[in-house]
């Protein structure tokens, strides 16, 4: 019996070494191209990056001034109210030292402690006896 060899038929069948020369060719080149328009399109999308990058750095640091701005604003307002409040607080501190005075200076009179005051003024009547008794003995 005899064998029979099929063979298959595809679309594109090279009938000489030139064609698959060519061929191989055109494929080198496609290659050779793709490289190139890669490489091409690659610089500009990179530098594309950077402005894109250098876009939103801009608007960040924009944002960034805008909060610090706004929060320094009301530090500030925080500070006048807290100067505002430590004012009357003060005020108010001194009517209680004030009005304390008053009352333990009052209690010590009615004890019959002397106040600083008078304890000044007799300080001063001294000094003016002191001085008129050392006139008269110089003068005997």
């Amino acid at each position: 019996m005899a064998k029979v060899t099929l063979k298959k038929k595809t679309d594109v069948q090279p009938t000489s070494l030139n064609e698959v020369k060519s061929y191989a060719r055109k494929i080198w080149l496609a290659g050779l191209g793709a490289y190139t328009k890669v490489g091409q399109e690659g610089s500009e999308y990179f530098h594309e990056l950077i402005k894109a990058g250098q876009t939103v750095e801009k608007k960040g640091k924009k944002v960034v001034a805008e909060k610090l701005e706004a929060a320094n604003a009301e530090i500030d307002e925080a500070k006048s109210e807290v100067s505002t409040f430590k004012g009357k607080i003060e005020v108010q501190l001194d009517k209680v030292e004030k009005a304390f005075d008053t009352r333990v200076a009052s209690a010590l009179n009615r004890i019959g402690i002397p106040s600083k005051h008078d304890v000044e003024t007799l300080s001063a009547k001294l000094d003016e006896l002191t001085a008129l008794l050392e006139r008269v003995a110089r003068k005997h």
